[in-house]
C-alpha cells in the first residue's frame, strides 16, 4: 500500500502545514483532468486556501481539484537563443 500524498490531497496537506501559495493545475472533474493539456488551454492557479471542500486561487475562483506543479523560469540557453 502506498501512503504517499499526491494530487489534491498533497495540496490540502501543504495548505494545512501553513504554505501560503501553492501553484497547481486545476480542474472541476478530477486530478487526472487537471493534468491534461486541453488543446493548449490548460489551467494553472496559485491556490491560497481550502475551505468547504473547495480550493481557492489568489483570484478568488473556487476549484474542486488542485494538483501541485512546479513552475520554473527557463534560461536563454535552454531555449537555444
Amino acid at each position: 500500500m502506498n501512503n504517499e500524498l499526491a494530487g489534491s490531497g498533497l495540496t490540502r496537506a501543504l495548505l494545512a502545514r501553513g504554505d501560503k501559495q501553492v501553484w497547481c493545475a486545476v480542474d472541476d472533474d478530477s486530478d487526472e483532468q487537471a493534468m491534461i493539456d486541453h488543446c493548449g488551454n490548460d489551467f494553472t492557479a496559485c491556490i491560497v486556501s481550502f475551505k468547504d471542500d473547495l480550493f481557492y486561487c489568489s483570484g478568488g475562483s473556487p476549484w474542486l481539484f488542485a494538483v501541485p506543479i512546479k513552475i520554473v523560469a527557463v534560461t536563454q540557453h535552454e531555449m537555444n537563443l
